[in-house]
């Protein structure tokens, strides 16, 4: 596959995970947890394929470079969202991390390239994926104290998911 190929497919992937947050959040809101956790881990899978794409070819377009962080946000603040509003974590944490994406979106639109991602925001996004899948695990995957533990451990991996958020954050002001 050639240079051209593989931008076009990234591209394509990024358009697709895009597309993955309303039938995500749909399924969460009819009951349908299995659906909803295997739409996040393609989405998750897609995120990590189409940056090998783009990195197979030498770079992304500049077109991905800008659509990709909002797919991203798009991908994970959907079940967030939800996460919140069913009270499974509280609300002030995920507008702290909602005005964060606002904030860097703004910042990464005013650069020419999109402004590409630091390592500490790619450790967030892997760490908010993790932690999402955790916490949305489905209830008849397996025994309850099991089921229990997996969410727990969502919960506690969502606390550095934050912290890497706000620090990473910095970072980019501070570049600004």
């Amino acid at each position: 596959m050639n240079a051209v190929q593989c931008r076009r497919l990234a591209d394509g992937l990024t358009v697709g995970r895009a597309a993955i947050g309303l039938p995500l959040i749909a399924a969460l809101s009819i009951g349908q947890s299995a659906l909803a956790w295997w739409l996040l881990l393609l989405g998750g899978l897609s995120d990590a394929a189409d940056g090998w794409l783009a990195r197979r070819a030498g770079g992304g377009s500049v077109w991905g470079a800008r659509l990709d962080p909002l797919t991203d946000k798009i991908l994970i603040l959907a079940p967030l969202l939800w996460l919140g509003a069913s009270g499974s974590l509280p609300l002030w944490a995920i507008w702290l991390l909602l005005a964060r994406e606002l904030l860097i979106s703004g910042w990464r639109a005013g650069q020419g390239s999109g402004g590409p991602a630091s390592w500490s925001g790619k450790a967030k996004t892997i760490l908010q994926f993790a932690s999402l899948l955790l916490l949305l695990w489905p209830q008849g995957w397996g025994p309850a104290t099991t089921i229990e533990a997996l969410h727990s451990l969502g919960f506690w991996l969502f606390w550095p998911s934050l912290l890497l958020a706000l620090s990473s954050a910095w970072g980019y002001v501070r570049k600004a």
